[in-house]
Formats: C-alpha cells, sequence, structure tokens
C-alpha cells in the first residue's frame, strides 16, 4: 500500500470519526433538551396538583396568576397566597410525584412571614423516605407572600438516567471509535516496520556485499597457480579473506545477540568487574578509522568505586557499540571521551562525541531496532540500526538506565547508570 493512501486514509478516517462525534453529540444534546422539557412539565402538572389538593385542604382560592415560577432549572416557587401547613405538604408532594413517576430527591421550604426565611423543609429521597440531610439554603421570592419552593439536588443525574438507550449507543460509538483508532494505529505501525524492515534488508545487502564480493575477488587471485612463486601476495591476500570473514561473522554476531537479547534467550553471567580495567581494555583494542582519518579517544576515569557486578562480555560488547557508535557519527576525526564518576550510590559511565549530534525528534528513536538516523543516504553510515537497540537490551537486562543527551553539530553523550 502506498505511502499516500495510507495518508488519504487516514485523513478520511479521522475525518469521518469527527463527523460521527459532532453528530453524536448533537443528538444526544437533542434528546437531552427533550428530556429536560418532560421533565419541566411533568413537574408543572404535580405542582399544579398539589397547590389544588392544599386550596381544597384550607378551603381557600389559588391566585389566577404566577402559580407556578420556575427560578431555575432544578427550583421551582409555588404561590398559594394563604397559610400553609408543612405536613399536609410534605404528604401531597411525595404522593402526587409518585403518581407522576418522578422519582427522584427534592427539597422542599416554606416561606415564612414572621421571620422572612424559609422554613419547615426536609430533604426527601427518591423513594418518598424524609432523610436527616442539610437543606441547601434555598432563595426568597420578593414578589410572593404565602408561597413554598421545590428543589431537585440530582436533576441532571435523574434525567441523564432515563436517557438509557442514548448513552448505550454512545458506549458502543465510543468502541467503535476506539477500534478504529486502534485498527489505524497498527495499520500505520505495520506500515512503519515494513519501511523499517525494507531498509534493513536493503542495508544488510549492502553491508554483506562488500565483504563477500572482496573475499571472491581475493580466493579467486589465490587460486592462480603462479601465486606460489609470491608468498608475499598470497599471504596479503588470505589475510583480506581473514579479515572480511571476521567482518561478515562480527555482523552475523551482532543480528543474533540482537535477537537473543530482546527474546531474553540467554541469562546473564554476572561476576566482579573493574570497570576502569575493562575501558582501558577495550579502548586499546578499539580502532578509530573514520573517514580515513585517525581520531582520539580520552579517558577521564575519576571514579573511586568503580567495581561493578555485570556480564562482562555483554558489557564489553555495550562500551565497544557506543565507541563504534561515536565514530560512524563524526563528520571529522572523532574525539571521543571516555568519562566514570560517583553520584550517590550509582557509578556513572560515559561516552561522548563532538561529531554531527542526533535532533532531538530523534533521541527517543534511536534505541528502536533498525532505526537508523536520516542521513540523506541509507549506506552513508554503515551498519543495520541494531548497536544501540542491543545496547538498550543489555541495559535492560542489568536493570541498568542509559540516558541520552545530544544536540546537532555539537556532539552526543550516551551515560550509562549503574546502581552500586
Amino acid at each position: 500500500m502506498r505511502k499516500n493512501t495510507i495518508r488519504y486514509i487516514t485523513l478520511l478516517g479521522a475525518i469521518s470519526v469527527a463527523g460521527i462525534i459532532l453528530i453524536q453529540i448533537y443528538w444526544v444534546r437533542k434528546a437531552f433538551d427533550l428530556k429536560q422539557k418532560e421533565f419541566n412539565q411533568t413537574i408543572q402538572i404535580a405542582l399544579g396538583n398539589v397547590a389544588e389538593k392544599m386550596a381544597e385542604y384550607g378551603q381557600f382560592n389559588l391566585p389566577s396568576t404566577d402559580l407556578i415560577n420556575q427560578v431555575s432549572t432544578d427550583y421551582y416557587a409555588v404561590n398559594l397566597n394563604n397559610t400553609i401547613d408543612a405536613k399536609t405538604l410534605q404528604y401531597y408532594l411525595i404522593n402526587e410525584f409518585q403518581k407522576m413517576g418522578i422519582s427522584t430527591d427534592f427539597e422542599y421550604a416554606i416561606y415564612d412571614c414572621s421571620s422572612d426565611k424559609m422554613v419547615y423543609g426536609n430533604y426527601v429521597s427518591a423513594q418518598g423516605v424524609v432523610e436527616n440531610k442539610p437543606i441547601k439554603a434555598l432563595p426568597k421570592m420578593d414578589k410572593l407572600t404565602y408561597y413554598f419552593v421545590i428543589y431537585f439536588p440530582e436533576r441532571s443525574s435523574y434525567i441523564t438516567g432515563k436517557m438509557d438507550n442514548w448513552v448505550l449507543t454512545s458506549f458502543i460509538l465510543l468502541f467503535v471509535i476506539v477500534f478504529f483508532s486502534y485498527a489505524l494505529f497498527i495499520i500505520l505501525r505495520q506500515r512503519r516496520l515494513s519501511e523499517v524492515q525494507r531498509d534493513f534488508i536493503n542495508n544488510m545487502t549492502h553491508e554483506f556485499k562488500t565483504p563477500i564480493s572482496t573475499i571472491a575477488i581475493a580466493s579467486e587471485t589465490i587460486s592462480q597457480p603462479d601465486i606460489v612463486n609470491t608468498p608475499e601476495r598470497l599471504f596479503n591476500y588470505s589475510g583480506i579473506i581473514h579479515e572480511e570473514a571476521a567482518r561478515l561473522n562480527m555482523q552475523v554476531e551482532r543480528v543474533l545477540q540482537t535477537v537473543k537479547a530482546e527474546r531474553k534467550e540467554f541469562q546473564l553471567n554476572k561476576e566482579n568487574i573493574d570497570l576502569h580495567e575493562l575501558t582501558k581494555t577495550i579502548v586499546e583494542s578499539f580502532t578509530i578509522n573514520a573517514n580515513n582519518k585517525k581520531g582520539e579517544i580520552k579517558l577521564n576515569l575519576s571514579a573511586t568505586n568503580y567495581v561493578i557486578s555485570a556480564d562482562k562480555h555483554h558489557l564489553t560488547n555495550v562500551v565497544f557499540n557506543l565507541l563504534d557508535n561515536a565514530v560512524k557519527y563524526s563528520d571529522k576525526p572523532p574525539l571521543i571521551t571516555v568519562t566514570t564518576i560517583n553520584e550517590g550510590n550509582k557509578l556513572l559511565l560515559s561516552v561522548s562525541d563532538e561529531g554531527i549530534g542526533i535532533k532531538k525528534e530523534y533521541q527517543k528513536r534511536v534505541f528502536d531496532k533498525f532505526f537508523r538516523v536520516p542521513s540523506g543516504n541509507i549506506h552513508t553510515v554503515k551498519g543495520f540500526g541494531l548497536g544501540l537497540s542491543y545496547v538498550k537490551s543489555i541495559v535492560k537486562l542489568h536493570h541498568w538506565k542509559i540516558n541520552l543527551k545530544s544536540e546537532p553539530t555539537k556532539g552526543s553523550t550516551f551515560t550509562l547508570v549503574i546502581p552500586l
């Protein structure tokens, strides 16, 4: 599948998902508004019935206007224009709400002219049971004299609870969107892995082709009958074959080690290691040859506690990979500094260079398998993109940490954080 096709699919998918979400939000909102209107109408009817029964019970006439006032979405005032008996009002409210199917908590209070306050209130549950809960300070109505007020503290959740079908469809839609997003993520990830795998195969072919061609030429030369008359040439060509075979073996071994490290197919053979002595040995055996120009490795081993528990073989490979990486990404004769310091109960081993550095957007990905910092030409820098992936795996198996600090054109510093 072409890259542009995936982009179009991703864009259309994102637009479709956004459209579906907006439509769902619109209809849920419409349904909620409809339920609100239905709730308000039901409350108005119920409170009207309560007012009529109170008038019948108290034998007084109700006002012709402003009988029921909706102060806010969850607050109502009923103007009876006569004295109100609290117990009778509570009985009628509970009875009428149950008849109308209104099963939500409510608070009520009666205005007292003598104290100019809202009094005689109770908190009634959805089951019609009076509960001992603190009542909200309900506001007064300046234009009314004899009235009671009703407040619904759980109004929004009650209306939402009546929208079971809409809630269910919203959850189904959310599940579909999450599934679609995950599927799209998998497609994009597979696409990226496919590209990485293709680049790896191309690069591996290029890396193997050179030593194989060299071995083929050298072996063809030494197979000539007259080569025995020039033992020096025979010795040189046999040395070339040996070096290239070792190079091939090293590349294959690096791939195998990376695979084993990720699959955890080997056990670490830990032993007490003098890190300073091991580092000196590695540096002495490491040959720098960048851009056909010799470089330099400086040692600044200032740690006072440098004996660690580690697998010597794999630790050697880790340090070697870090040094090799510093050489590869140098656009001038490499200047590499290896430093050790103690920091609290930790030993820090740093490999610093003054090379091309790594851009910030690539720094988190340099430890990914097969990833190589773009350099315009995949073969400009030798390797498979496995070195730092292997380093990360070994560091993780040792329960250490590795940090990276880098700035383009100024170089990079990889630091192993080793608990003592």
